[in-house]
């Protein structure tokens, strides 16, 4: 038994036959042209070997550590600059070649060696054995010469970032510099006194003295008190007692004052007030009162004195004796010692506050100092390292070397060749074009959606559940009539399990309706409706053919029997423009009613159709409705017929299969289904 994969396989090759050929063709036609190419020409290969080496001078420990081997990739080795140089430098020979041209026939091997470093071979194929051996040669010289540059150009860019790098760190330390200068300006005396010590002996020598002060204002204050208490003076009254009594004016004054007073007491017990000489004295006593209040009033006003209430007071005061005299200069001597000395005492409050604050702020100063000093010093170390680097740059850039050396120098060798057999070629073409074409119908196979075999079939119907009612044969084709191609075993066993499926009994009164769709046009709907009906007409059933198809004229004519052109749809199936059921000629009990042609209206038809089966279930057995294949908007339609059963018809080759599966998915559940057919099956066995 042939399996379903290589009936499914041939099944490919057969329809997808011409492709397959024709890339079968193509692929042995490619293959024989390549066979009837003539030999190659000979080809020589020129091959030499690079090695990595370190491009700082050997006395340079620094340089040797930072600049060591490199590893090299090909599309460093083989870069654009390199083929244009040696393909301009080949130029000048003559040797016309395109970089490209260049890079298309060089081979570069990378070995790497943990003792040797990276050795690179390189070989270049080229059908001229001398200009093979002047192109390796010219590119390892390139090679060498590029590999060279590319190590001064950098060193060349680490100088030049260096030197843009230079003149703002000169700058920074430059500015670093005048600052600490500023700051020693402003602050190098302070720190200078802390540092020498000047600054605590100068706290300690203030305070040293405050406390003298403080000793001596003690002693003044004392010897104050007891001649305050001796002359009954305050010292500003002290003062301005001596003031009055030093000024010569005030003295006469006192002394005319005096001598008027004695006068005036010696006339008064002999002359009476009135009389002319008692108040010429008083007059003048008057006067001179006014004069001594006056001139102690110049004496006294604006020198700080106190002033006196009246000219008794004055002459009290201005008349001190020699004695109280050297008392009164004694105690203003005193309090202008002890003033001088609270001035001395604030002066030094003032200057120790003030140093002890700048004793306080020292470690600030000396640390900002510091912070100056370490800026300045860390600018010194950048700046001295990039001279340093930058001089040491410029000297590897000197001394430096390439970083590839050729190891081997390049030799130049004929590559020997094999010849393709033409027989060997056309063989491995054939085979080669075989395996296309059966890959290519297998591809081909595998996205068509068509179901091409029963066995694809039933496995579809199977796995939406559908029960599988019979496998109806193929028939042969006649396009007058079909009674001739009758398989009719075949469908006497769909009868009977239609029979089986409806319920239908000896004692039903009304016959049972059954409906024909498929999923698509092609799958023999119709052919299947029509030999339904005969096989059921030759049981003994009185069998009526319903054709609804509306989409077409109707297919009557394939049982001999013309359909009536253009009839009025409603006058049709109610009879009234003559009867439409008529009986098939040669097959008795078989009536059809042929179908209207193509119609506008779906529903109308369909309002009639079910109209006309309520009167056909009393004259007939049996009902077979040929409708149009399931679609998109008349799927209900079709299905809203009301019939007693319908039956879904598929056939290999025909049915898509998400169709069918979408069709069985949506309506499969619907009450009347009673399964599906395989049409076309194959050819039936002689009985």
């Amino acid at each position: 038994m042939v399996s379903p994969f290589l009936k499914r396989y041939g099944s490919a090759l057969n329809r997808y036959k011409w492709p397959c050929l024709t890339s079968f063709l193509a692929v042995v036609g490619l293959s024989t042209a390549v066979a009837l190419q003539p030999p190659p020409l000979p080809q020589y290969r020129a091959e030499g070997v690079l090695v990595t080496t370190n491009s700082a001078p050997a006395d340079d420990e620094e340089s040797t550590q930072s600049q060591a081997p490199s590893v090299v990739s090909e599309n460093a080795l083989l870069s654009e600059r390199l083929l244009q140089t040696v393909a301009q430098d080949l130029a000048t020979i003559p040797i016309a070649i395109t970089p490209q041209t260049l890079r298309d026939h060089t081979q570069v091997t990378l070995e790497n060696s943990a003792e040797q470093g990276q050795q690179i071979s390189v070989a270049f194929t080229w059908p001229d054995v001398d200009q093979a051996q002047v192109i390796l040669d010219r590119m390892f010289e390139a090679i060498v010469d590029l590999s060279l540059e590319a190590n001064q150009a950098k060193l060349q860019t680490i100088i030049e970032a260096l030197e843009r790098q230079l003149p703002a760190v000169e700058s920074t330390l430059l500015a670093a510099e005048e600052d600490l200068k500023n700051y020693d300006r402003a602050q190098g005396l302070a720190l200078q006194a802390a540092q020498e010590g000047n600054l605590l002996t100068a706290i300690a020598n203030g305070q040293e003295q405050q406390r003298q002060n403080d000793i001596a204002l003690a002693a003044i204050q004392s010897q104050m008190q007891s001649l305050q208490q001796q002359l009954g003076l305050s010292p500003q009254e002290a003062l301005t007692a001596s003031a009055l009594s030093t000024d010569p004016v005030i003295a006469q004054l006192r002394s005319q004052i005096l001598e008027a007073e004695t006068q005036l007491e010696l006339l008064s017990p002999t002359l009476r007030e009135a009389h002319p000489t008692l108040q010429d004295l008083n007059t003048t006593l008057v006067a001179y009162d006014k004069l001594l209040e006056e001139r102690a009033e110049e004496v006294i006003g604006g020198n700080g004195l106190v002033a006196f209430a009246n000219v008794s007071q004055i002459r009290q005061q201005s008349a001190l004796d020699p004695a109280r005299a050297e008392l009164a200069s004694q105690l203003v001597a005193l309090n202008n010692e002890r003033e001088a000395l609270l001035r001395q005492q604030q002066v030094l409050a003032q200057s120790t506050t003030q140093l002890t604050s700048d004793y306080g702020q020292l470690p600030d100063l000396q640390l900002e100092r510091s912070r100056k000093v370490q800026q300045i010093e860390l600018n010194r170390a950048l700046y001295d390292q990039i001279q340093a680097k930058r001089i040491e740059a410029q000297t590897a850039k000197a001394e430096t070397l390439s970083s590839l050396a050729i190891a081997e120098a390049p030799t130049t060798a004929l590559l020997p060749q094999t010849a393709l057999s033409p027989k060997l070629a056309i063989a491995v073409g054939s085979l080669l074009g075989l395996i296309l074409a059966g890959t290519l119908a297998q591809l081909l196979a595998m996205v068509d959606s068509t179901i091409r075999t029963r066995d694809d079939l039933d496995a579809v119907l199977t796995k939406q559940g559908v029960p599988l009612l019979s496998s109806l044969p193929t028939l042969e084709p006649d396009t007058q009539s079909m009674l001739g191609a009758i398989a009719l075993q075949a469908y006497e066993n769909l009868w009977s399990s239609l029979r089986s499926g409806l319920g239908r009994t000896e004692a039903d009164r009304f016959s049972k309706v059954v409906l024909i769709t498929s999923s698509g046009e092609g799958e023999g709907k119709t052919t299947t409706a029509f030999n339904l009906g005969i096989a059921a007409a030759r049981a003994g059933q009185r069998t009526l053919l319903l054709e609804v198809d509306w989409r077409y004229v109707s297919q009557s004519y394939r049982l001999g029997v013309q359909p009536i052109l253009g009839p009025e749809l409603q006058s049709y199936y109610e009879g009234r423009s003559g009867d439409p059921i008529q009986s098939v000629p040669e097959v008795e009990n078989l009536f059809i009613l042929p179908g209207p042609g193509p119609q506008t209206s779906a529903a109308a038809m369909l309002d009639a159709v079910g109209q006309f089966l309520i009167t056909a279930r009393e004259s007939f057995d049996l009902i077979v409705v040929d409708a149009p294949p399931l679609s998109p908007g008349i799927s209900a339609l079709v299905l809203g017929i009301p019939v007693d059963g319908w039956v879904m018809v598929t056939r290999a080759n025909y049915t898509q299969r998400a169709k069918l599966e979408s069709d069985l998915g949506q309506w499969g559940h619907r009450p009347g289904f009673l399964g599906g057919l395989l049409n076309d099956a194959g050819r039936p066995k002689p009985s």
